[in-house]
């Protein structure tokens, strides 16, 4: 580096390196910049990362903890039973939690149930809590090891507000 420091003979060498060194400086500065990947995200706030699908598209965390995941359409997934994803799943996110979710529901006795709330109490204990409104239902954390697939379901209604009249 030296060398092209104080070798003047040649200034277009000496520009190069510096147009290439420059280069090299913005792309590694800006890259560890970007914000962890959804699944990154919530293994650093102590849940799974297979709990949302692959097929999210984007993510915003405000200050407060609120969490926005967008979808480019509603799905469906399985993990012991289905689960449907809205477009929008909004959450506030805290270490081990996601409280006052919305845009998600659980199939249950051929019933869609709104997902409320996702703990992770105890992570040793190998359980993962989803309150279901009615009932509080505890599955592996296995299950949620790696995201899953989620398949569209091109023009399909949220299932509660089918089952609602809305």
């Amino acid at each position: 580096m030296a060398y092209f420091i104080t070798n003047t003979t040649n200034p277009l060498k000496f520009l190069h390196f510096l147009t290439i060194f420059s280069l090299i400086s913005y792309f590694s500065s800006s890259s560890s910049s970007l914000p962890p990947s959804i699944h990154d995200l919530l293994v650093s706030r102590g849940l799974p990362k297979g709990f949302l699908p692959k097929e999210v598209k984007s993510y915003t965390l405000s200050e407060n903890g609120t969490l926005q995941v967008f979808l480019d359409e509603p799905c469906l997934t399985k993990y012991e039973n289905r689960v449907f994803f809205d477009t929008v799943v909004t959450a506030n996110l805290s270490y081990g939690s996601l409280i006052g979710v919305v845009g998600l529901s659980q199939e249950e006795l051929f019933l869609w149930l709104p997902i409320k709330d996702i703990i992770v109490d105890d992570p040793i204990s190998g359980l993962i809590l989803f309150d279901i409104g009615v009932a509080y239902k505890q599955l592996s954390l296995s299950l949620f090891e790696e995201p899953t697939h989620c398949k569209p379901q091109g023009l399909l209604k949220n299932p509660v507000r089918e089952q609602k009249g809305v």
